[in-house]
């Protein structure tokens, strides 16, 4: 059956909205990535996205551009990958904007799932008069904010693990040296993916060995992720490397320890900036946290993205524990022979006990290969 005579255009303008929404990528942190476009007649009014957390939705900022063009929006339908929010949060409700400027229709890609909306701005437009489609290119606009929908609909963020190694599958050296795996390429692209995260996790072996900064350097942002350092006895420098991130007050040191022992031995990260995050202890593994747990607390401060780069026991314990939604293998034409592996869990009894991953797509980043694919939910 052929689409009818609009379905391709409105599928268009929606993929212009998909388009904005993914230039904001890096910059709209904790909120999700937004693109609109107002049409009429055929006519672009206005189209933007949505900027930095505090600041204009996209619906704003595709309605301030049609006015200073001099074009009237009303009786235009807006194309928006997700659904106008009806709250006031830091903004106004969008939804609210839109009625104002006596838009006709609203074409939105998902619906929103945050309960401060859920449904609630397509209800205001359409009690306005406005008519309202909502799921056109839904998996797309999921897509682009795979953080926001995990943290609102699974109360935890999505994981993302990434590793550079070998051929043969070693991280590091059994002297640790680990620098570098991996070409200048590839170091660039992992950057863009820390650029895009609410926060980078690592874990505490892998800031005493590497002493990393886990910032982004190598692409323009206009905002940096947050550093949460697993640390359960709270042995962190404040020397280390990461507390740059506690002078930008965008540190989270995680840690098992009663209050007592957490204000005396935190307190030097604390003077330095650092925040500290009492977990729970993991009930099975004495010393170690409770790693859904700290995934929870995460979302409840709106870290729906986590980035992870850390050593193979943390990677490990991830996998091991069903946390891990995405991997991210960045894979040198290089052999190592011996040294740490990538994420030895198990061990296993029966190959099928393995995990599989789905949607694996492979592609060339100057001489390495990077992988990415999903764990299966």
């Amino acid at each position: 059956m052929s689409e009818r005579p609009d379905a391709a255009f409105d599928r268009r303008m929606m993929q212009r909205a998909l388009a904005l929404a993914e230039r904001a990528l890096y910059r709209t942190s904790p909120n999700p990535r937004v693109g609109c476009v107002l049409v009429r007649d055929g006519q672009v009014l206005g189209e933007g996205a949505t900027e930095e957390a505090g600041r204009r939705h996209a619906e704003i900022v595709a309605l301030d551009q049609a006015g200073r063009r001099g074009l009237d929006a009303r009786g235009a339908t807006a194309y928006v990958s997700l659904e106008p929010c009806s709250h006031h949060g830091r903004t106004p409700p969008c939804a609210d904007a839109l009625i104002a400027a006596g838009v006709a229709r609203v074409v939105a890609a998902a619906r929103d799932p945050h309960p401060l909306v859920d449904g609630g701005g397509l209800a205001r437009l359409r009690a306005a008069g406005v008519r309202c489609d909502c799921g056109l290119l839904e998996e797309q606009s999921r897509e682009l904010n795979p953080g926001f929908f995990s943290r609102i609909e699974r109360a935890r963020p999505w994981l993302r693990l990434k590793v550079a190694a070998s051929l043969d599958g070693i991280t590091a050296l059994p002297n640790g040296a680990s620098q570098w795996i991996t070409g200048p390429a590839a170091r660039v692209d992992a950057h863009h993916w820390r650029a895009r995260a609410c926060a980078v996790l690592t874990g505490m072996g892998t800031v005493r060995d590497d002493d990393p900064r886990l910032d982004v350097r190598h692409v323009a942002t206009p905002r940096q992720p947050w550093c949460v350092v697993v640390d359960s006895r709270l042995e962190l420098s404040p020397q280390a490397r990461v507390m740059h991130h506690a002078r930008a007050g965008r540190l989270l040191v995680a840690h098992a320890l009663d209050p007592a022992q957490a204000a005396r031995r935190g307190a030097p990260l604390v003077d330095g900036g650092a925040q500290l995050l009492a977990v729970p202890a993991d009930p099975h593994k004495p010393g170690k946290l409770d790693l859904l747990a700290l995934l929870r607390l995460l979302a409840q401060r709106q870290l729906g993205e986590i980035h992870v780069e850390a050593g193979a026991r943390l990677n490990a314990s991830l996998l091991g524990a069903g946390l891990v939604d995405e991997w991210l293998l960045y894979q040198a034409p290089l052999l190592l022979g011996q040294g740490a592996g990538i994420a030895p869990f198990g061990p296993l009894q029966d190959v099928a006990q393995g995990l599989r991953l789905h949607r694996a797509r492979v592609d060339a980043i100057g001489p390495d290969l990077r992988w990415t694919a999903r764990l299966a939910p």
